[in-house]
């Protein structure tokens, strides 16, 4: 979330290439509602700033020398579970998607992602929403549909279907399309607020911290179907 007495997202670039650093901290320096607020050259150096600087959203690559950016996110969101984590990944990369959502990453983008689109995804995860390619998505839905038990974002029907009502059931299918609580409310027709109290009982009831982990043990669960 924003932090108070701004209003700007402040932001924390995290890569180990200096051009692709210099690069995205000139795009979003050109956004008036967007204030890079400090750049790390590896995951432990992420973790250190993300500390030091308290951003709103960190925006992270994968590979990184020393710590990679799956241990960087796990622990930056253990020491304060407030800043959002936007991935920028290679499909080689994919592999990783799984650990990043359980380390509680709530963005994912391509890394041959437009600024725009970078923009939104900040933007998307400074309100405690979320933002995921596609291609992306599809990957982490498929994948964590097929996997078997109850691992960490498993459960059991049974506990879910009396328990999510019909109303949020709606609204849960739209997150599951990457819709913003904005666009929720309005295909709906409810208060933002509202969609907003709606998406934190979901997250209640499905035991989730993140709109991508609620929609992973949703599709679990059996309450709704993602077509790849």
């Amino acid at each position: 979330m924003i932090g108070e007495g701004s209003n700007k997202i402040r932001v924390l670039i995290a890569d180990d290439h200096q051009v692709v650093r210099e690069g995205l901290t000139s795009v979003l320096r050109s956004k008036g509602d967007i204030e890079v607020v400090g750049v790390a050259e590896d995951g432990r150096e992420a973790v250190e700033k993300a500390r030091q600087l308290c951003p709103d959203v960190v925006l992270m690559d994968i590979s990184m020398p020393g710590m990679d950016g799956v241990e960087a996110t796990r622990r930056i969101k253990k020491e304060n579970p407030q800043i959002g984590v936007v991935v920028l990944t290679m499909y080689a990369e994919e592999e990783f998607i799984f650990e990043l959502v359980r380390a509680g990453a709530a963005g994912y983008l391509l890394k041959d992602a437009d600024s725009a689109q970078i923009a939104k995804a900040i933007r998307a995860i400074s309100r405690g929403e979320s933002m995921i390619h596609p291609a992306i998505a599809s990957k982490i839905l498929t994948g964590f549909k097929n996997l078997s038990g109850a691992g960490p974002c498993g459960a059991g029907r049974a506990g879910y279907v009396h328990d999510i009502s019909d109303r949020e059931l709606a609204v849960l299918k739209l997150v599951a399309e990457g819709k913003t609580n904005k666009e929720i409310a309005c295909k709906l027709e409810l208060s933002e607020k509202t969609v907003k109290n709606h998406v934190s009982n979901i997250f209640s009831k499905l035991s989730a911290t993140t709109r991508t982990e609620a929609v992973i043990r949703a599709v679990k669960a059996g309450l709704i179907e993602i077509k790849p």
